[in-house]
């Protein structure tokens, strides 16, 4: 019997990517928040990298009319993240409080009063300082907007547990509040005023945030993951936790006074920092690392408690001998833990609602690795030795590479429709 050979045909054609288009970031909240999230992260970590170029000599000296830390305490508290929180919150709080979707095109407004309020903020910090209060006062007109558009969802919402939803909305509201003081501190030319407003900006308001997100989401995608794990999370547990985080400026305080008080600041630092670490191996730490893009939530939460723990120990060497370990213990919450979770929840968001399988290929896991080098070597570079400056230098090139990284792969995402062909 004859047989004739099969030969395939032809391969077919590859399919290029649909065009990136602008009209796609109103098609989501997470699309439009998301976005603008990424070009200020990348234009911060490339700005602040600019900056400590210049301070080792290796660009040309950068005009100044307003304190660079003092930029940078803004920019990188109040810059990025809330962009990241209004993708993140007008995509979630409707399903949380039983409403409709919420338009993207009614957030539009803030955000470019948020992107172009902060451009404005740049240019002022390097030429006039009166352009940096201008760009500033629409950065707080711009989230002023969206706490106003957030707390008219929690005013419509007939659902009984609330709880979680109205923490944020007060969070955003202090934020609102913080930011309008720091324009004031601008205008009247008060830096002590407006760091002051930066550092309640970050612990009143981005941190209650963060907590009862995590709050909320942690143990439920864990239990989703992993079903042999329950979704612990009592109610105390996040009071606790938003009392430990709102009491850090006034226990930064005490801990310079001398007696009980330093003492008791030291101590609450220490428990909570250990018991950070114990709810982080609690909601399932060590069964994480199975999965990637769970593994990158709950090591990131890690770093809250060993933030917590430097801060005990910073306190601890200043009032016995008057060592301090520089910024370390801020550095490790707000690069460690903030930057690691929003890392990871970025990521999720962007592939659960791109119509993509929700995990974290190799290109996701090298960004989240890459951070946390970036966490180590600005840690390591908190000391006040001859190396330090390159080391700061070295992990800010880092946090550039990630912050770019990031931006650029999901970037292009946001403005292409779903992988796969639903709406939104």
């Amino acid at each position: 019997m004859r047989t004739i050979p099969i030969r395939p045909g032809p391969a077919a054609p590859a399919v290029p990517p649909p065009a990136w288009r602008a009209s796609w970031l109103l098609a989501a909240p997470h699309r439009l928040g998301f976005f603008a999230g990424a070009v200020m992260l990348s234009v911060s970590a490339l700005w602040w990298l600019i900056v400590l170029a210049s301070r080792q000599g290796l660009v040309p000296p950068l005009p100044w009319a307003l304190s660079p830390s003092l930029a940078h305490a803004l920019l990188m508290s109040q810059g990025f993240m809330p962009l990241f929180i209004t993708g993140f919150l007008f995509t979630a709080a409707p399903k949380w409080l039983g409403l409709p979707p919420v338009a993207a095109r009614s957030l539009l407004a803030p955000t470019l009063a948020c992107l172009s309020g902060w451009a404005v903020f740049l240019m002022g910090v390097h030429g006039l300082a009166p352009m940096a209060a201008i760009g500033l006062s629409a950065v707080a007109w711009g989230w002023s907007g969206f706490t106003r558009r957030y707390l008219q969802l929690l005013r419509k919402s007939t659902v009984e547990d609330r709880t979680h939803a109205r923490v944020v909305g007060t969070a955003c509201l202090v934020g609102s509040i913080g930011l309008w003081a720091a324009v004031v501190g601008l205008v009247l030319e008060e830096p002590g005023w407006t760091l002051a407003a930066a550092s309640a900006g970050l612990w009143w308001f981005i941190a209650p945030v963060y907590a009862a997100v995590l709050h909320r989401m942690v143990p439920f995608f864990t239990a989703a993951a992993l079903p042999a794990l329950d979704a612990w999370r009592p109610m105390w547990l996040l009071w606790t936790w938003l009392v430990v985080l709102g009491a850090q400026p006034p226990l930064d305080w005490a801990a310079r006074q001398s007696g009980p008080l330093a003492a008791l600041a030291i101590s609450i630092n220490g428990v909570a920092g250990l018991a950070a670490l114990w709810l982080a191996v609690r909601w399932g730490l060590v069964q994480s690392l199975r999965i990637r893009l769970l593994a990158m939530l709950h090591l990131g939460f890690v770093w809250l408690g060993v933030a917590l723990l430097l801060q005990a120990a910073a306190q601890a060497l200043w009032w016995w001998g008057g060592h301090a370990l520089g910024l370390a213990p801020l550095h490790a919450l707000t690069l460690g833990f903030l930057g690691s979770i929003l890392l990871a929840m970025a990521t999720r968001v962007s592939c659960g609602h791109g119509g993509r399988t929700l995990v974290a290929d190799d290109f996701a896991w090298g960004l989240f690795w890459g951070l946390q080098a970036a966490v180590v070597l600005r840690l390591l570079g908190a000391g006040q030795g001859s190396a330090s400056g390159v080391l700061v230098l070295a992990s800010a090139a880092l946090w550039a590479a990630v912050a770019l990284g990031w931006s650029w792969r999901y970037g292009r995402w946001f403005g292409r429709p779903r992988a796969d062909g639903r709406p939104g």
